[in-house]
């Protein structure tokens, strides 16, 4: 046992030769490099570079596979499906999709079995007076995409560019050789997510149903509620490597087409890789994203929605988010809601009150009680400076520091409260802030009062309809609470007058953000006071609509009626 000993202490100081460790690194590699270029024995196919996607469709039907093939790296993606098929015996080709993208169910039942049980075409039909062979193959591969496959929805693709996309996009592609073309039936079956409540935009006595992550079910949610024939759906391509597809909806004679024309403009000069939803397409197409107030309204109610394009507006729905990009819109837009048009007039106009008087008091709060505290002591009320005071004694830090504590508080709390799953991020939320506002009071760290104060803020905050609004509330008011604490009232004056400038200066696709304040040509019925609904018989005057008319002057018939059948009553 000592031996071992003795020659494991040995081993300790002796020289030894350094190990040689591999260690992984990633190296620079060219934009034509793949992975199989890397250290993988593969069997892609590697004669010559990829052909041009914006070439034409070759005739032969080697090549339209070769091409397919090396596309989508065949075999080293086992995802992209190829099958070989002979139809009636003489015609060659092939089907090919995404594996996992289609409904198996439709490309099993509905075309692979019709091709492969046709059998012939016109068996009665004298060959010699139907044309030339050629012609006639053609007509009866154009009866064979047209009639045999059992599938309503069937469009032809005569780009490789296009070909690529609706086999991405998971549809169904159908190549008969001799053909310039594909056609491609619409198989595509993604996981969706069913149509559930909204869960930021919370209603008592509106619509339950919300928008999901899938275009083609928010579509279907506009058109449920908007049966029009003018309703127009226009689809665009955006990011160069996932062909995300959005939508925009308008309708047809009520909508400025110098609208229209401006957000197809913006979507197609988009030059990017990726886009995941709404939320990127709106960073892209926003007039200026250096101003914190959003300059499109995003929501996800179908109703709300449907009600803004019938005022003229557009609404920009794309795959991957449940919320619709409306614009263009105004500063009061982001303060309405659908109940301000489902309740009553009065009830309404209280609920626009109680928002604008949120936002501000979420913005200015703080800022002025740091101004009152610091610099202008003899506007408070000598009570309640008293008891100021009295709350602020044992308290080491400067007024400044409490608020700015407090704040991070908040926003920490917040936070967890959102990542945190279930009812436990409530839970978080409200027992976090109790917790922790009375042990911070009790440890003399904050003032009782200031707890006050920041309640309200949040508050104030939370009554804001729009999600983004509210981001840009919290900036905005840690701005007035450092021009507070600088210039007291001077500084919360001038951070006002700035807002205004800058509030004055932004516009929303070529809509005045404050459009609804003078100068303007018309009254509206529709922005901080809302008349009531029967009233409201013009569309925004921003929007220059080509039609104006929202409704006639005797929208409510049966008053005229009443009062017809009360003079012929009086007049017997």
């Amino acid at each position: 046992m000592m031996s071992n000993v003795f020659k494991s202490l040995v081993s300790l100081i002796t020289y030894k030769h350094k190990k040689e460790i591999q260690e992984f690194y990633i190296p620079k590699a060219d934009k034509n490099d793949g992975a199989d270029s890397y250290n993988y024995d593969s069997m892609r196919i590697k004669n010559g570079s990829k052909k041009n996607s914006d070439e034409k469709i070759q005739v032969d039907i080697d090549s339209n596979i070769k091409f397919i093939e090396q596309e989508f790296h065949y075999p080293i993606n086992q995802d992209i499906i190829v099958k070989k098929i002979k139809i009636a015996g003489k015609y060659n080709a092939f089907i090919t999709y995404l594996k996992n993208t289609v409904n198996n169910n439709f490309v099993n039942n509905f075309i692979i079995r019709p091709l492969l049980n046709y059998k012939n075409y016109d068996e009665g039909e004298d060959e010699n007076e139907s044309g030339s062979n050629a012609d006639r193959n053609q007509e009866e591969i154009n009866f064979i995409l047209n009639n045999v496959i059992e599938i309503n929805n069937m469009k032809t693709v005569n780009n490789l560019k296009d070909v690529i996309y609706e086999i991405t996009y998971g549809n169904t592609g159908i190549y008969i050789e001799g053909c310039n073309y594909y056609g491609f039936c619409i198989t595509g079956d993604f996981a969706k997510r069913q149509v559930d409540k909204p869960q930021t935009e919370g209603s008592v006595k509106g619509s339950y149903e919300a928008f999901t992550e899938n275009l083609s079910t928010n579509v279907v949610l506009v058109r449920k509620l908007i049966r029009n024939k003018d309703l127009i759906t226009e689809k665009l391509r955006v990011g160069a490597s996932n062909n995300n597809e959005c939508a925009i909806m308008y309708i047809e004679g009520i909508t400025n087409p110098a609208i229209v024309q401006e957000v197809k403009r913006r979507i197609n000069s988009i030059k990017t890789d990726f886009i995941s939803g709404t939320g990127m397409l709106g960073e892209y197409i926003s007039d200026d994203s250096c101003f914190l107030i959003p300059t499109v309204l995003s929501t996800e109610r179908p109703d709300r929605v449907c009600y803004y394009i019938m005022e003229g507006r557009v609404a920009l729905i794309s795959n991957g988010t449940p919320y619709v990009l409306v614009l263009p819109i105004t500063f009061f837009t982001l303060f309405h809601t659908s109940e301000d048009y489902i309740l009553k007039w009065q009830y309404g106009l209280l609920l626009r009150f109680m928002r604008i008087f949120g936002i501000i008091v979420s913005l200015l709060l703080p800022g002025i009680y740091v101004a009152l505290v610091n610099y202008h002591q003899e506007m408070i009320p000598s009570s309640l400076l008293i008891a100021i005071a009295r709350s602020r004694e044992e308290v080491p830090f400067p007024t400044i520091v409490e608020v700015i504590f407090m704040e991070i508080s908040f926003e920490l709390i917040r936070e967890a409260g959102i990542r945190i799953p279930g009812i436990l991020g409530n839970t978080i939320g409200i027992v976090g802030a109790l917790i922790i506002g009375q042990a911070a009071v009790q440890a003399n760290i904050i003032s009782p009062i200031l707890i006050i104060i920041i309640s309200f803020t949040v508050l104030g905050n939370y009554s804001i309809p729009d999600f983004s609004l509210t981001y840009a509330t919290r900036m905005i008011r840690i701005m007035f609470i450092f021009l507070g604490y600088v210039l007291g009232l001077l500084g919360i004056c001038i951070g006002i007058v700035s807002d205004i400038v800058i509030l004055s200066n932004m516009k929303s696709f070529g809509v005045p953000f404050l459009s609804n304040f003078p100068p303007k040509t018309s009254k509206s019925k529709d922005t901080v006071l809302n008349y009531p609904i029967w009233r409201q018989k013009f569309r925004p005057d921003e929007l220059n609509a080509m039609d104006s008319k929202r409704q006639p002057e005797d929208s409510r018939g049966w008053m005229n009626q009443d009062a017809n059948v009360k003079k012929n009553n009086k007049n017997t």
